[in-house]
């Protein structure tokens, strides 16, 4: 064995070890600083928009537009170590946007619609949160609506179609989420021509659908008034408030605090003082307000009508606002108040026009219905007008009642101002009739006295055109067959010519129902009010899934009573003089 004495050993100079360890760690330091810069030299711009462009769906995109005329923009952001990708053609304006990562990979790719529209990508908790959205809820729904309406013995009844047709919206909204437009939108049009050709002819013939569900009425309530619990529970424990809520609280907020509130919704301007944090974008949507309070913007939530915003103002005074559309209590409760005055007056419309099966089959039908869970989940104020409408057709038979809630459900949102005359004209009475105007007077002029707020109401006035109706009437969306031809791309229909038809067709339609039938039932009432809101619906230039539960109240009803409806009475003649006996002369 061969022992080594460590003294003996050569030791390695002190100065040479430190060098040596100093020329490592400068080595090691290059090292970590060059890994960012070999990334970034991965890919050139000129690869980087060849990726974009050769991604499939933006080529099947912009295979439906010439190459002369199209310009593309490639911007490099290191920060985010992506490329972005905009790509221009003369009047369509931006086809597509979208990124590249460094390595070549195409994160994201949006064309057409949803270039513009975020709402356009799709995403399954997009509105209302992911649980009403997941198949198990969503299709729960669905099974206990049909297990609860279906009449099983007979299944080849009409009405069991017209509820499967009330349900087939769920196709289109199935391609909604998954961000496919121009498959979702063409599908919500054929229910919406089906139920409106179904209205019709039940206002014409004055006679409900045969048939009835096989649930006593005693079970249809039970569950409903289980389902009611499990949809409030619902909403408060998994849902979103999306724009629409939010805007009645900023809405609730400046009517509290002495302003109209068109013209003084927080806007995202950048002359103003950022208090939040920037978005992925590099955008600050919290600003310091010229009120001094620093909120989130929401430029375009001023565009419904003052109902809209008055009706927020009970859950305003409870929760108050903090200026932030993250925590928005008071457009929950709002949400939840109103879904439950439109059960309790469907109750009392059953319970007045067909009894106490009706009423159960009515509140069944509101609570089991997907579609009105998938409003309250995205808590917007899309359950208010409605509220309002039940409530008048509730006291249909009280002609100043009638007009005031037709008012108040016109002025919360425009849809339904086209059922002024057909409600004028369910009493034939001339005196009955001015009743009607006079309550529809009334409410308008109290639901439009928040423009006495402002310093020159006539100018307020002005400024509420310009941002409700005015905006609406021409409102530029993807989101029907009528505004495609702003996209210019080969195979899409330009059918703006089309709508117009169908506008003058509606304003005729909506005139007619004043003369035709003279003498209407509440059936035909709630028929008609159901085909008038469809027709609405059918030409509107923005239309969504939110919308259903305009119509859907007179649908069930005229599609779910079961027997005729009581007639208002006979007008009685009016004479000019009082008739007296004829006496021979002598």
């Amino acid at each position: 064995m061969v022992v080594l004495d460590e003294a003996r050993l050569p030791r390695p100079d002190a100065a040479v070890v430190k060098a040596k360890a100093k020329a490592l760690l400068v080595a090691a330091v290059l090292a970590l600083a060059a890994v960012p810069t070999a990334q970034a030299a991965t890919i050139t711009k000129h690869r980087a928009t060849a990726a974009f462009l050769a991604d499939p769906k933006v080529a099947h995109w912009l295979s439906r537009y010439p190459r002369k005329g199209r310009v593309v923009d490639t911007t490099h952001e290191p920060k985010q170590h992506v490329w972005n990708v905009n790509v221009w053609w003369n009047d369509a304006g931006e086809i597509a946007t979208g990124k590249v990562g460094e390595d070549g990979t195409v994160l994201e790719a949006w064309t057409g619609p949803q270039v513009a529209w975020s709402m356009a990508r799709g995403g399954s908790g997009l509105f209302g949160g992911k649980t009403i959205n997941s198949n198990p809820v969503w299709f729960g729904f669905a099974a206990v609506f049909l297990l609860g309406l279906v009449d099983w013995r007979r299944p080849l009844r009409m009405r069991n179609l017209d509820l499967l047709v009330l349900l087939s919206f769920s196709a289109s909204l199935w391609f909604f989420r998954d961000g496919d437009i121009f498959t979702s939108v063409p599908l919500a049009y054929p229910p919406l021509l089906y139920l409106l050709g179904r209205t019709v002819w039940i206002a014409k013939r004055d006679r409900p659908s045969s048939g009835r569900p096989l649930w006593p009425a005693w079970l249809l309530a039970a569950v409903a008034v289980f389902l009611l619990g499990f949809r409030i529970g619902l909403d408060v424990s998994s849902s979103q408030v999306v724009d629409v809520g939010y805007s009645g609280v900023v809405g609730a907020q400046r009517i509290w605090s002495g302003q109209a509130p068109y013209g003084h919704f927080p806007v995202s301007d950048t002359t103003l003082k950022p208090c939040g944090p920037a978005d992925a974008n590099g955008d600050v949507e919290d600003r310091v307000q010229k009120n001094g309070r620093c909120e989130t913007a929401n430029p375009s939530g001023d565009t419904y009508g003052p109902v809209a915003y008055l009706s927020y103002l009970p859950a305003f005074w409870v929760f108050g606002w903090n200026g932030k559309n993250a925590h928005l209590p008071a457009a929950k409760a709002t949400a939840i108040l109103f879904d439950v005055l439109c059960l309790l007056g469907l109750v009392l419309v059953g319970r007045r026009y067909g009894g106490t099966r009706l009423a159960a089959t009515l509140a069944f039908a509101w609570t089991a219905y997907p579609f009105t869970q998938y409003v309250m989940n995205s808590n917007t104020n899309d359950a208010v007008a409605p509220a309002f409408l039940i409530w008048g057709f509730w006291l249909a038979g009280t002609s100043w009642a009638r007009g005031a809630f037709c008012a108040l459900g016109g002025w919360t949102k425009f849809f339904s101002l086209p059922l002024v005359p057909l409600w004028l004209s369910y009493d034939a009475r001339w005196r009955r009739q001015l009743y009607f105007l006079a309550g529809f007077v009334v409410a308008t002029l109290a639901a439009f006295s928040i423009l006495l707020l402002e310093p020159n109401p006539v100018h307020a006035a002005r400024v509420f055109w310009d941002r409700t109706l005015g905006w609406q009437l021409d409102r530029p969306s993807p989101f029907s067959l009528w505004d495609w031809g702003q996209y210019h791309a080969a195979g899409i229909p330009d059918l703006a010519i089309e709508r117009r038809v169908l506008e003058v067709l509606l304003i005729i339609g909506a005139l007619a129902v004043y003369f035709v039938p003279r003498r209407k039932s509440p059936l035909q009432l709630a028929a008609l009010s159901a085909a008038v809101i469809l027709g609405v619906q059918l030409v509107m230039t923005h239309w969504f899934y939110f919308y259903i539960p305009w119509f859907y109240p007179f649908v069930a009803f005229a599609l779910l009573a079961v027997r005729p409806p009581p007639r208002p009475p006979e007008p009685a003649p009016i004479h000019e003089y009082e008739p007296r006996a004829l006496v021979a002369a002598g």
